[in-house]
C-alpha cells in the first residue's frame, strides 16, 4: 500500500467527467441531485473519477466495484463515522480533485473450504474474520507460511485486517492500528479464552495464513471477507493479493496515513 500526491491531472487537464454514486439516505441523495445538476453524470466506465456520497460501509461497497479499474474514488461523508471519507464537498470539485492525495489499497484474498468440500474465494479490503456459529467456543489452529504457530486457539473468533481496515473491527477487538506504509497485517483474536494472555501478532504483508477449524462437528465456524460469508468452514487461507488494487482520494493534509496515525492518539 502506498500514498502519494495525485499526478494524473498535473498536466492541466482537470477531471471533469465525474461519476456520482450515493447511499440511499436522505443526505446522500440530496447531494447526488445537487452535484449531478452542476457537473452532470458520466458512466463509471468513461469517468475520470468517482464521487462516493455516503458512509464507510457504502464506500467499501463502491471500492469493491472499482478493483483493478483505473478510476480513483473521492468520498464525501454523508454517513456517521466517515473514516474513509472527506468531510465536505469542495466548491470547485474538478480543481480540488487535482490537488488530492491518493492511497492505493490492496485487498486480502480469502480461500475458504467448507465441510462439504466447497471452496469459496473472496476479496476483503477491510478484514477477514472467523466467528463461532453456536454457543460453543471455536477451536482454531493457526499456521503461518506453512509453519504451525498456535496449536489451539479457543475463542469467539479471529481476524486478519489490512492496514486500512485495522481501525475497524480489528481495533474494536483490541488489535493494533497499523500505518499504511508498515507492510504489516494484524492478526487479532476475538475474545480469546485460551491462551488467555495471547493478544495476537503482527505479520509481514507477504505472509500466508491458514486457519484450521478443530472439532468442526461440535464447534462450527463461519468465515467472512467483507461482504462474503461462508458457513461451516473447515479451513481458511488468507494472503494479501498485490495483483489487485483500488485507489482512494483524500483532501490535502487529510491523507489516510495521517488519519490512521491520528486515531492512535484519540482518547
Amino acid at each position: 500500500m502506498n500514498e502519494n500526491p495525485v499526478t494524473r491531472w498535473q498536466d492541466g487537464n482537470l477531471p471533469t467527467r465525474l461519476c456520482f454514486v450515493a447511499a440511499p439516505n436522505d443526505s446522500a441523495q440530496a447531494w447526488l441531485e445537487r452535484l449531478t445538476g452542476r457537473y452532470g453524470q458520466t458512466p463509471a466506465a468513461e469517468a475520470d473519477a468517482m464521487i462516493c456520497l455516503g458512509g464507510d460501509g457504502f464506500m467499501l461497497e463502491v471500492l469493491h466495484t472499482t478493483l483493478d479499474r483505473d478510476i480513483p474514488v473521492y468520498g464525501v461523508n454523508c454517513g456517521t463515522v466517515g473514516f474513509l471519507m472527506n468531510p465536505t464537498v469542495p466548491d470547485d470539485l474538478p480543481a480540488h480533485l487535482a490537488s488530492t492525495q491518493e492511497a492505493i489499497l490492496h485487498p486480502l484474498r480469502m480461500r475458504a473450504t467448507s465441510v462439504d468440500g466447497e471452496v469459496t474465494e473472496a476479496l476483503a479490503l477491510n478484514d477477514v474474520f472467523l466467528f463461532r456459529q453456536t454457543r460453543q467456543a471455536a477451536k482454531i489452529r493457526i499456521d503461518v507460511d506453512g509453519r504451525q504457530r498456535l496449536a489451539e486457539l479457543i475463542c469467539d473468533g479471529v481476524l486478519i485486517a489490512t492496514p486500512a481496515g485495522s481501525t475497524a473491527y480489528n481495533l474494536s477487538a483490541h488489535g493494533p492500528i497499523v500505518p499504511l506504509s508498515a507492510n504489516l497485517l494484524p492478526l487479532t483474536p476475538i475474545s480469546a479464552f485460551r491462551p488467555r494472555r495471547w493478544r495476537g501478532a503482527l505479520l509481514p504483508s507477504t505472509a500466508q495464513v491458514r486457519f484450521t477449524i478443530l472439532e468442526t462437528d461440535k464447534r462450527p465456524v463461519a468465515a467472512v471477507a467483507d461482504f462474503t460469508e461462508v458457513r461451516d468452514v473447515i479451513s481458511v487461507e488468507i494472503r494479501e493479493d498485490r495483483t489487485r488494487y483500488t485507489t482512494l482520494l483524500f483532501d490535502p493534509g487529510q491523507s489516510l496515513s495521517e488519519r490512521i496515525i491520528a486515531e492512535q492518539f484519540t482518547v
